[in-house]
């Protein structure tokens, strides 16, 4: 049978997709073959659409994923029927959580002969429906453009998360005719500011503030405020913390950005304001705030999830807008906070010296934070640090400095491994001159360690630094505090991932002693393929923290 790709005005439904895409600006696809997804892949490839296929759809959608991450675009992916679409839940999930800018295209069984059993047949909508802003499925392939269309949008509308289409069989193959009038799509950058009342109440408790405090996350970067908010930092004098991809929106050489007096700002900070930060667990549902914290929340959007504290003032709407409003209400009369900083810098560099030790420690197997003192020392300024692991990527995110925005991609709230190769592609195709270093766990590796397979063949020239200390760290330590044993958290020691890795076409290092480090990390730097630095740490090292559980 022969495909006609172009008739007149009229072209098949995979063009139609591609064309939308590409009006849009998205420039890769990110995928694994299935025969649902031809005809998008034929218009793909037409339009000048980059394909780059993983070994596993989980990748696939989480290089997607990572992609918007660090473009702030749309991340796409193709996944085709059935599992395939199944294998991309866990990606679904973790954008929603990271509030990810994602469109997933899914393939799907023929209308023609729905509910006959055709091969992969199942209906995805239902499934994804809970971890997607929209779900839908194209009834004609006329309804294409304006679906894609949808999809996008969705996706970038406060807040942001995944979105889903897909695409049966014979609608897909099917033709209609062109339709290039493609809407322009949200830009976060232009929303308006908050509700002015909203700011006047905040901008009355920064007036009257001795002791504020900013913590910055994840939304500030979808929200493009890391200018605004580096001018209120600047003119305020206000101390501040980040954390999630709002990491490095403020250097970590400025002198009001911190990282170890965290727990002691929060508590005793008079005002707090959150830009763009859930008072999830990561802030101890807002116990970790002071009892008389008076809290300003700033963000794009109202969060479907009740706050756990009460908030004094709460500002929802473009955050660049909102920021520069606080900040022309406030500068002026602003209080000094030279001292309140004094007290913080001094917190800062004691819990800094006290660290030294561990920072040169020479045991072998090594300690992790040895590991990160020897990293520290080789990364560029604007190196995109991934994280994939639990006990080792932690010690990562204590002490692995980010000084630009948009550098540091973790797994977020929903915690899942195996983002990280997919994430370190994504991040390597849009910045190809940039350090792009992966830091994962040897059980991270069990998820997606084959698709060291798929840097290899396209080219991407990543380095993968390992923490391999053959255990479930997270879970190991945790059991035996609590009930005295362990199960289920055992790997096998000393496992040589590296040689996986040279098996597929990479570089790899085995790392015994610490002196071994600094040459390895020059090797795989220097080896213009996808490397493994394979470091042995020693498994009676637990990263010190409660309990995640609750």
């Amino acid at each position: 049978m022969s495909i006609q790709t172009e008739a007149g005005t009229a072209v098949h439904g995979g063009r139609l997709v591609a064309r939308r895409l590409k009006a849009h600006g998205v420039t890769k696809l990110f995928t694994l073959s299935g025969g649902h997804l031809f005809s998008i892949y034929d218009g793909c490839r037409a339009e000048g659409i980059d394909l780059v296929d993983t070994r596993h759809e989980q990748t696939a959608a989480f290089a997607a994923e990572g992609w918007a991450k660090v473009t702030r675009a749309p991340g796409v992916t193709a996944l085709t029927a059935g599992p395939g679409v199944t294998n991309g839940i866990s990606a679904l999930a973790a954008a929603a959580q990271n509030h990810s800018p994602l469109v997933v295209l899914g393939g799907r069984a023929p209308q023609l002969r729905w509910g006959q059993g055709s091969l992969q047949e199942i209906d995805h909508v239902p499934i994804v429906r809970g971890v997607t802003k929209t779900a839908a499925t194209a009834q004609s392939a006329a309804d294409i453009p304006r679906l894609v269309d949808d999809a996008l949008r969705a996706a970038l509308l406060a807040p942001p998360g995944p979105a889903f289409v897909d695409f049966p069989l014979d609608v897909v193959f099917a033709q209609a005719p062109r339709d290039d009038r493609a809407a322009p799509l949200p830009d976060p950058a232009a929303e308006p500011a908050a509700d002015g009342g909203a700011i006047e109440r905040a901008v009355a408790l920064l007036r009257a503030a001795q002791r504020p405090v900013i913590m910055a996350g994840t939304n500030l970067w979808w929200g493009h405020g890391e200018h605004a908010l580096r001018d209120v930092v600047d003119e305020l004098r206000i101390p501040v913390f980040l954390n999630g991809l709002a990491r490095g929106c403020v250097p970590a050489d400025h002198e009001l950005f911190f990282a170890r007096a965290r727990s002691q700002a929060l508590q005793q900070a008079d005002v707090a304001l959150l830009v763009g930060v859930p008072m999830d667990f990561r802030l101890a549902f807002g116990q970790s705030l002071g009892e008389a914290t008076q809290i300003v929340v700033v963000d794009r959007a109202a969060s479907a999830r009740e706050h756990p504290r009460p908030v004094a003032a709460q500002l929802y709407g473009g955050i660049p807008a909102t920021l520069r409003a606080l900040l022309d209400g406030t500068i002026g009369a602003a209080p000094d906070t030279a001292a309140w900083a004094a007290q913080l810098r001094a917190t800062e560099a004691g819990k800094r010296a006290a660290e030294r030790a561990e920072l040169h420690d020479d045991r072998a197997p090594l300690h992790p934070m040895r590991v990160y003192q020897e990293l520290g020392a080789v990364l560029d300024r604007d190196a995109i640090i991934v994280g994939d692991g639990g006990d080792f990527v932690s010690y990562a995110g204590r002490l692995i400095d980010s000084y630009e925005p948009g550098c540091w991609l973790d797994p977020g709230p929903f915690g899942c491994l195996g983002s990280g190769v997919g994430y370190a592609l994504a991040a390597k195709l849009a910045h190809p001159g940039r350090q792009v270093v992966l830091l994962l766990g040897d059980g991270a590796f069990g998820f997606s360690g084959l698709d060291f397979d798929t840097l290899v063949r396209h080219g991407v020239d990543v380095v993968a630094v390992m923490g391999n200390n053959g255990i479930w760290g997270l879970e190991k330590h945790p059991m035996e505090t609590l009930y005295g044993y362990s199960v289920a958290a055992d790997l096998r020691p000393a496992t040589r991932y590296d040689e996986v890795v040279v098996a597929l076409g990479g570089h790899g290092e085995l790392v015994r002693r610490p002196d071994e480090l600094k040459p390895a990390f020059a090797r795989a730097f220097a080896a213009g393929k996808p490397a493994l630095v394979n470091v042995l740490t020693d498994p009676a090292v637990a990263y010190p923290r409660s309990s995640n559980l609750a």
